[in-house]
């Protein structure tokens, strides 16, 4: 298929369907597809796609991977066969009358062996807080994460150089172990890593001793990385290759760096477009005055008509936030405050009432 659904879609289940739902709707699709039942043409596929989708969302780690990077964060971190590792298919086709075995031929082919090799390293999330202007303009920025390099001793192998190329007597250096069991009149075979070498091939007393067989020591890194103008909280950037390391000269996860808008001491954003008060005095917005705005980009002149109640806003156009991978940008909106003189003296208060007089002060309501 040259496009993946989005696996709620495939099943028919909304993203809040519990895992019950989960498993009722596959085994149902289950027995509509499955090419020993329907011969259609693309029954096969089809079999396949709702068997990927449930293998990822009836696993809470899968689910939460996908819900948060979709495909991407699957297609990434697992091999197609570390997909369905682990899934449940064995409770759900023991009384459908197919052999638990016949499910993995059709997913992955007749005779194909399921490998628990080296794995893709694990992906890794860090949070960057940069400021308002930085989301505006964009900004080049240097962090410091946690990482590994190849250790020393083995040079990345995980096996102790005077070991050479032993292998794990239990599985002879495959890292399988398989198991066929009964119940009734069908076997079922499994096939798990190695219980004595855990997957590696490799003996334990043959590892490593200053990785432990990892072949990797714990370092730290400092990576530099673009934040492109127009950027929000919870925008995620991601450097490929710079996650945690594969086992065994597997590559590397990714890393996901999560944006964080800081709060700005006198504008506030809404979408792209930043909002600010302008506080004037009774006589400037009864006169009507020029005021010098501050803007992300410096300041800005704004008219301010006679007249002018509190609470008047006025748009400054184009002086917001740039759209993101687009073109032009948002706005800025000045709201205007009419501030009561306090604290006047006894001459003012004198100047104030002469004027009242000749001002309809009545209070009005509506």
């Amino acid at each position: 298929m040259s496009e993946k659904r989005d696996y709620y879609e495939v099943l028919g289940v909304p993203q809040k369907a519990t895992n019950d739902e989960i498993k009722k709707a596959y085994r149902e699709l289950a027995l509509k597809y499955h090419p020993d039942r329907n011969k259609a043409p693309d029954a096969e596929e089809k079999f396949k796609e709702i068997s990927e989708a449930y293998a990822v969302l009836s696993d809470g780690e899968k689910r939460a991977q996908y819900d948060q990077f979709g495909h991407a964060g699957i297609d990434q971190r697992y091999t197609s066969e570390d997909i369905f590792r682990g899934a449940d298919f064995e409770s759900i086709f023991r009384d459908m009358g197919f052999g638990f075995d016949n499910i993995f031929d059709v997913l992955f082919g007749g005779g194909r062996q399921r490998r628990y090799g080296p794995r893709r390293g694990s992906d890794l999330r860090y949070d960057m807080e940069i400021t308002l202007n930085e989301a505006a303009f964009g900004a080049e920025r240097e962090i410091e994460v946690p990482s590994s390099e190849a250790c020393n001793v083995c040079h990345g192998s995980g096996v102790r150089p005077e070991a050479g190329n032993a292998r794990c007597a239990k599985c002879n250096g495959t890292g399988q172990f398989r198991q066929t069991r009964q119940t009734g009149f069908m076997y079922f075979t499994e096939t798990r890593p190695c219980p004595v070498c855990s997957g590696r091939g490799i003996p334990p007393e043959s590892l490593c001793r200053s990785c432990r067989g990892t072949g990797y020591v714990p370092t730290r890194k400092r990576l530099k990385l673009k934040v492109p103008p127009g950027v929000d909280s919870g925008h995620v950037l991601r450097l490929n290759g710079e996650g945690e390391p594969g086992g065994r000269g597997a590559p590397r996860g990714d890393l996901y760096v999560v944006v964080d808008v800081m709060a700005h001491p006198l504008f506030r954003r809404e979408g792209d477009n930043v909002l600010c008060d302008a506080y004037v005095n009774v006589f400037q917005a009864s006169l009507g005055t020029e005021i010098d705005v501050p803007t992300l980009e410096g300041k800005a002149k704004l008219k301010v008509p006679e007249g002018t109640q509190t609470g008047t806003t006025f748009r400054l156009k184009g002086k917001g936030i740039p759209h993101l991978h687009g073109w032009g940008k948002g706005d800025q909106f000045v709201k205007v405050v009419v501030q009561t003189p306090k604290n006047l003296t006894r001459k003012q208060k004198e100047m104030m009432r002469e004027l009242a007089k000749d001002i309809d002060g009545e209070a009005r309501f509506k």
